[in-house]
């Protein structure tokens, strides 16, 4: 079987399967090769624009991990700071009230 240099119907020209460059898909054309192309895009580092009808509508990115803050010291600078903690806070109570 000899295999036509034509594109798949529904993928731009820059989508080509050996281009990691990624490119527009259409809506219908990415429904069915979701998981290939996501697979790609971790593989390569391609990005997708989904179409429908000519119009984009959403895009397929890579993920990028932002490195996790430590727990201990995330509040540093958080906490207000009283110069006299003890000291009564002015203002009425239910306790104080008769």
């Amino acid at each position: 079987m000899v295999m036509s240099g034509k594109q798949p119907r529904g993928i731009a020209p820059r989508a080509s399967a050996k281009s990691p460059a990624g490119g527009r898909i259409a809506a219908g054309v990415f429904k069915a090769r979701c998981l290939d192309l996501m697979d790609r895009v971790r593989e390569t580092g391609a990005e997708y624009v989904i179409t429908k009808h000519g119009r984009p509508v959403a895009k397929l990115v890579p993920v990028v991990d932002s490195p996790r803050q430590s727990l201990f010291g995330s509040m540093k600078g958080t906490v207000l700071g009283y110069e006299r903690p003890f000291d009564p806070i002015d203002g009425d109570y239910d306790i104080n009230r008769s």
